[in-house]
């Protein structure tokens, strides 16, 4: 049993981008403790599936049918919720896109999409529940930013800047809601096996193809993020860094912030030889 599940009597949980990777994970885990969980997501048929997993594992599953960078369907879901269960006590911001590319190669059309999903969708959870748990001076907020927000890799200036604004919206949220009795956590993991780039409109190849070297050939999985996600959440944690390389970059960029961006610089230069490695990792990553 989870922190969370013995703060949280009531068990009400809302996670976006609830059909596949982690927020599926995470519903695994909070149905074993018999939450009520509101999931949404577009795709129909991994709602359908992530529902029967909560319902088969021993959770309710409310599920929903959206987009997050919608606010007017967000207004009417969130209401409903709310309604449904009379408040909420963990809100999971997870739905996201993974997407890159050299910044001028990227349109400013494909600028409006990721935003949409990957900030203005946090903003739209957080607007629309925060209100109920001051209400009930009770409840916690799990943003799922990145590492990417404070590591700033090279070719991937859309995921980082809307990561980078989950990271600083958390920040402000937390100091603004510790009066309401309201804990808030940010997770920022490295890379790990999930389906974050099955959406990416950007049309460079080479970066495409890293993203899919670095998601598909990571070391870890959805599963091992969920449960370390709720574990340090339930602690009381406010950054969730997991797994190692990510506790390595925090502290790298608070201790030596220009080294870092020198090593970027300089690892720009020498987009082949990254790209190797992490084809090697990948082919390795398939081969278990």
């Amino acid at each position: 049993m989870y922190q969370l599940t013995k703060k949280h009597h009531t068990k009400r949980a809302f996670i976006t981008g609830a059909a596949t990777g982690l927020g599926k994970e995470l519903c695994k885990e909070l149905a074993a403790d018999k939450w009520i969980i509101g999931i949404c997501d577009i795709s129909e048929k991994g709602l359908n599936e992530t529902a029967e997993l909560i319902t088969n594992t021993g959770g309710k599953a409310i599920p929903y049918l959206m987009d997050v960078a919608d606010k007017t369907a967000y207004k009417k879901v969130a209401e409903n919720f709310l309604e449904m269960t009379g408040g909420i006590d963990l809100l999971v911001n997870n739905a996201g896109v993974g997407d890159g590319s050299p910044f001028e190669d990227y349109g400013l059309e494909n600028w409006e999409w990721i935003t949409g999903i990957n900030q203005m969708g946090v903003i739209y959870g957080c607007h629309y529940f925060i209100p109920s748990m001051k209400k009930q001076q009770s409840g916690h907020i799990i943003n799922i930013s990145s590492i990417a927000a404070i590591a700033t890799a090279p070719n991937m200036s859309p995921y980082n800047t809307t990561k980078a604004a989950v990271k600083a919206l958390s920040e402000t949220l937390y100091s603004e809601l510790k009066e309401h009795k309201i804990s808030v956590s940010v997770a920022m993991p490295f890379f790990f096996r999930t389906n974050v780039m099955q959406h990416a409109r950007g049309q460079h190849a080479e970066s495409k193809e890293m993203g899919k070297y670095m998601v598909h050939g990571a070391k870890h999985s959805a599963e091992a993020m969920a449960k370390r996600l709720l574990k340090k959440a339930g602690a009381g944690k406010f950054h969730i860094l997991f797994p190692a390389q990510a506790i390595f970059l925090f502290h790298l960029k608070r201790f030596f912030p220009m080294s870092l961006l020198k090593f970027n610089a300089f690892m720009s230069t020498k987009k082949d030889a990254m790209r190797e490695l992490a084809k090697k990792q990948y082919e390795k990553q398939m081969k278990k």
